[in-house]
């Protein structure tokens, strides 16, 4: 089970499609070995990423069993939805399939700390012994969560062990969260978002790693690695080979297209298929992508 000592890289998983937009069972199967071999200490799956929006509760089911009877690490799953019935059933698949805990995001409709505390108490109360995460990704729900409200949610449910720390700029809020832990407050665990854009400065502030997507996991996980053993400066130097990709990707509307063209270049999964609604890369953005990649084979060899 999911607990306050996570640590790492929770990688962010895509969910693969055919050509003609249904679901790509045999490539999960496929995508959970690449992401292991790429040194993942965890996956995260149905994320807003993972295009959990465009599944049937049969496919979310689907990609929840087959991952969680692959993979050999923890596996969270994103349960987030605009009611507590629909989060409930989904936990109750995602637990039964051996999932190690569950990830909620705020519903856009919060709008005061009052109400993001009272519905945080209530998830703490139908989740019941299920640990999870408390996802903090305001750039997209619109909600906007103060250092102490996540101290005060942390206090009441003792089964939220981690944040998923997404802000932007955020690093103060790591900052300020690892200071109160310090001073007493309970500790959870703190992985970070963003396509780690960030993750370098989210090590130095006391982050644990990350849970994101980046269409080079290894990146992630060396990067966490080498922070984790105090060689900033090999650590810096693998980040800045990468960083211009990283950057390209993490466009808001066409990052997904392009992470996905990168894995199937990569053969993690079969297709870069985006369910629609969703873009399609042109042909100047593919010419970008490759300049990019070849760009960052020729940095790494350098190193």
């Amino acid at each position: 089970m999911l607990d306050e000592t996570a640590k790492g890289v929770f990688t962010i998983a895509a969910t693969p499609f055919l050509p003609d937009g249904a679901l790509d069972t045999q490539s999960l199967d496929r995508m959970v070995d690449f992401y292991l071999e790429k040194g993942a200490t965890g996956l995260t799956i149905l994320g807003m990423m993972g295009e959990a929006g465009k599944l049937t509760a049969a496919e979310s089911a689907s990609v929840i069993e087959t991952v969680c009877a692959r993979a050999n690490v923890p596996v969270v799953v994103g349960v987030s939805a605009a009611g507590f019935a629909a989060i409930e059933a989904l936990t109750a698949v995602a637990m039964d399939k051996g999932a190690a805990g569950v990830m909620v995001a705020p519903p856009g409709s919060l709008r005061t700390d009052k109400e993001i505390l009272g519905y945080y108490r209530t998830v703490g109360e139908r989740l019941g012994d299920v640990p999870w995460v408390l996802q903090d990704f305001p750039l997209v729900t619109g909600v906007k969560i103060d250092t102490d409200i996540i101290l005060k949610i942390v206090e009441e449910c003792p089964r939220c062990v981690m944040l998923k720390h997404e802000d932007w700029p955020g690093l103060e809020k790591i900052s300020a969260l690892r200071k109160a832990s310090d001073a007493g407050a309970r500790r959870i665990s703190i992985l970070c978002g963003n396509g780690g854009q960030f993750l370098l400065e989210e090590m130095l502030r006391g982050a644990d790693g990350a849970m994101t997507g980046f269409a080079y996991p290894e990146m992630m996980a060396d990067v966490v690695r080498l922070m984790s053993a105090g060689d900033e400066t090999a650590a810096r130097d693998l980040f800045d080979a990468y960083l211009p990709l990283v950057r390209y990707e993490s466009q808001p509307g066409l990052g997904l297209a392009i992470r996905k063209h990168i894995l199937a270049k990569r053969g993690a999964i079969a297709h870069p298929t985006v369910r629609a609604p969703g873009p399609k890369l042109s042909a100047d953005t593919l010419a970008e992508v490759e300049t990019l990649i070849a760009r960052q084979e020729a940095r790494l060899a350098g190193l």
